[in-house]
């Protein structure tokens, strides 16, 4: 079977609390609160869902609040920063907002001839805004507050923290089908087979580093796009002729999903497109009331009672 990984489909972070989370990714960045839903794995977690109108694969950033947890460790075997794109000329825009938001470091950088503002949310989780050429004819979120010629697009990419880069290097571009398109000393940048959006995967070599441990501010994953069950099932095989520990597919309403370690230790997903984000509540109504798996129904009025209570972001699209 011919078949290509188009770049990324959604990121899972942990944050602490939930409603300072939807505040920032809303009232800050402009994103669209698209789903409000509960950890599948755990109800008595909320599973928050931001993005563009209408939760495209490729803009989806999620979270799991976790109150009262412990911070976590950044380090080798994880995320070290995830990238948002904006068009060129935004970059002024954002760091005048991000400096009135009182922004934790906040710093402009140039990487692979592109200039990249850099600064941390609100449970101090590395994000980039990456100012890329053509990025304006991506379709933002129009609801978000954020002048239009300035809004995020989605998703650029991630930098992956190693180790050892040659584990991670042989999977990413001998099975998954990603091409090096750039190094810059411990740097070296892949391009998804898809030369589209939320493509770019950065590896860091951090020989010397300290192993990340999970926690508010920090990546729990990277899910990766597929057309469909059958490309899916062909990376299962694929994954575990690599002799890697790979799961079942599972079911997660929006997408279904597996999930395996790469070998420098970033928990990789790979989910299908279909069936998306209005899959049970229309487009216009994205986010708007919390929405449960089938099999939670049953207990919705115990698990709303052990949820802390929300306010969500006004939506002046409704009505």
């Amino acid at each position: 079977m011919n078949k290509s990984i188009p770049g990324i489909h959604h990121i899972t972070a942990i944050a602490s609390d939930p409603q300072r989370n939807v505040d920032f990714y809303t009232n800050v960045l402009g994103l669209r609160l698209v789903k409000l839903t509960v950890n599948f794995d755990d109800p008595s977690t909320y599973h928050l869902y931001f993005g563009d109108e209408r939760g495209s694969a490729g803009t989806l950033l999620t979270f799991f609040p976790w109150p009262g947890a412990a911070r976590g460790q950044l380090g080798t075997g994880q995320v070290g920063a995830t990238a948002f794109t904006v068009p060129e000329g935004a970059l002024d825009y954002w760091e005048d907002r991000m400096q009135k938001q009182e922004a934790a470091f906040l710093k402009r950088q140039w990487r692979f001839d592109e200039e990249i503002l850099t600064f941390l949310d609100s449970d101090w989780m590395p994000l980039e805004l990456v100012a890329r050429p053509g990025a304006d004819a991506l379709a933002p979120w129009e609801g978000g507050g954020i002048p239009l010629e300035y809004a995020i697009r989605g998703f650029d990419g991630v930098t992956m923290w190693e180790k050892d880069l040659a584990p991670s290097l042989d999977l990413l571009t001998g099975t998954m089908g990603f091409s090096i398109v750039g190094e810059d000393g411990p740097r070296v940048r892949l391009q998804a087979a898809a030369d589209g959006p939320a493509s770019l995967v950065d590896l860091l070599q951090l020989p010397g580093g300290q192993r990340g441990r999970h926690g508010p501010g920090t990546v729990h994953h990277v899910a990766w796009r597929t057309p469909d069950d059958a490309e899916q099932q062909g990376w299962r095989e694929d994954v575990a002729k690599l002799g890697l520990r790979v799961t079942q597919v599972i079911d997660r309403q929006y997408f279904r999903s597996i999930y395996f370690r790469e070998p420098g230790g970033v928990l990789f997903e790979i989910a299908t497109d279909p069936p998306g984000m209005d899959w049970d509540e229309p487009v216009e109504a994205l986010g708007s009331r919390l929405r449960l798996p089938t099999w939670f129904e049953p207990r919705r009025e115990e698990i709303e009672a052990a949820l802390p209570a929300l306010t969500l972001p006004g939506n002046p699209r409704d009505g």
